[in-house]
């Protein structure tokens, strides 16, 4: 009689785990894709739903406020998911918890489609929000580093820019798919959609993420990773040797990050509610025009890593910081036309071409930071550090700017700004050794 082991192992020599790179690639970009799809619709909803849902009391500004605060809140939470997914990841393997993190984040977004609103249980409603927000960072935390490196740590020489792009193209996906979602639910009537309808994208989740985690159980470990283990090079606590021997990698890919997020959370969140009430911008047309540039973004990201790869990721991130920071203010005018065209041509300057000249190559550059045995920790909490200072405070800064200055100008100084800190960082001596493999 056959046992339940043997038959796995049976079923293994028949159907093996594939170690193809361009398997493990597409598998890291429709995992990634699921969790940013899980991460953007709490951010749509934040800014278009969850100001009078969980905030009534509040006047509009502090409204919108208290709902972006409630989006940022996550990214707090993603350095320690990152600590936590990378201790293990460097210890037990990239897949484990890749497997784990998508889990994860499917139980939180599931959730907060269940989540009364706070005129039915008071002060628990936003509570709630929060605590399945926390969750959700948690889970993404963990995701980007595993996913990044499993892509990178299959990939051939001189093509890791290119194999790491994959997962990065999963955000611009994931929003392409929460931006579609939303635009559904907007043809409903106004009142169900504030009712109800907006709960639908988050339910939706759910069969989301069982495909995922079909196509993840699919794929095997890092050969990278393995050979740590064959060598017994395993750390025993990585992120105490991150900031042993580590620290100047993790400054740097900390601040590389600040042109790729700030200008990429102006548009995709601020603008969401901003353009609506300050522009005259309908929230049709910016939903419509902000999928449109990304589905573009989908294409372009590995497109540029091909560029990445030939003449090196830290070169192709100071380009794209020069270009984000020529672009800031005409954007924001473009956008206070309202015109539709405009907006597009806005949106495909940021995204489309901007967000995928940057973010295309900060997976190759960020995990050549650190070595393998503490690649998952170091790169992982890197990461989303940069997403807790850049990402996390650039809607709420953004609100706060705009209501004080009335002027496109401020928010255009603060994109430069972001510009200026990631070819800072770029230019000290660390960051120009790193070595492009």
């Amino acid at each position: 009689m056959t046992t339940p082991s043997e038959m796995t192992t049976q079923q293994q020599q028949e159907n093996p785990p594939s170690t193809d790179p361009r398997r493990v690639a597409i598998a890291s970009f429709s995992g990634t894709a699921i969790e940013w799809y899980d991460f953007f619709i709490f951010g749509t909803a934040a800014a278009l739903v969850f100001n009078t849902a969980f905030f009534p009391d509040l006047d509009p500004v502090a409204g919108t406020l208290a709902s972006f605060a409630t989006f940022g809140v996550a990214f707090f939470a993603r350095p320690v998911g990152a600590i936590v997914f990378g201790h293990f990841g460097d210890r037990i393997g990239r897949k484990t918890m890749l497997v784990l993190s998508l889990l994860i984040m499917g139980i939180a977004t599931v959730s907060i489609g269940f989540i009364p609103t706070y005129d039915d249980i008071g002060i628990m409603a936003p509570i709630l929000l929060v605590i399945a927000r926390v969750l959700q960072g948690f889970a993404v935390g963990g995701e980007w580093g595993g996913a990044v490196l499993m892509a990178v740590e299959h990939a051939p020489p001189r093509k890791r820019a290119f194999y790491g792009s994959f997962p990065q193209a999963g955000v611009p996906a994931g929003l392409v798919l929460s931006t579609g979602a939303f635009l559904l639910v907007e043809l409903m009537p106004e009142a169900e959609m504030m009712a109800w309808g907006w709960r639908i994208p988050f339910w939706a989740s759910g069969l989301l993420v069982i495909v995922g985690l079909y196509i993840r159980m699919k794929i095997v470990e890092s050969p990278e990773f393995q050979q740590v283990k064959d060598e017994d090079r395993v750390t025993k606590f990585p992120i105490v040797e991150v900031f042993k021997t580590q620290t100047p990698a993790f400054f740097v890919g900390l601040f590389t990050q600040a042109v790729s997020l700030v200008p990429f959370y102006l548009v995709t969140v601020f603008m969401l509610s901003y353009g609506p009430d300050e522009m005259g911008i309908s929230r049709q047309v910016l939903l419509l025009t902000l999928l449109l540039a990304c589905v573009l973004d989908l294409f372009t990201v590995p497109l540029a890593s091909i560029w990445a790869d030939r003449i090196g990721p830290r070169k192709m991130l100071i380009f794209g910081s020069i270009y984000m920071a020529i672009i800031a203010y005409p954007v924001l005018l473009l956008f206070a036309t309202a015109n539709t065209v405009l907006v597009m041509l806005g949106m495909i300057l940021v995204i489309t071409i901007g967000h995928a000249v940057t973010y295309s190559a900060v997976a190759g550059y960020v995990s050549a930071l650190f070595p393998a045995a503490v690649r998952y920790t170091g790169a992982a909490f890197a990461y989303q550090m940069g997403g807790m200072v850049f990402s996390s405070t650039a809607p709420f800064l953004a609100t706060a700017i705009a209501a004080a200055t009335q002027g496109e100008w401020a928010l255009a100084l603060y994109i430069i700004l972001a510009c200026a800190i990631t070819v800072i960082a770029l230019t000290v001596p660390k960051a120009a050794k790193v070595r492009h493999h």
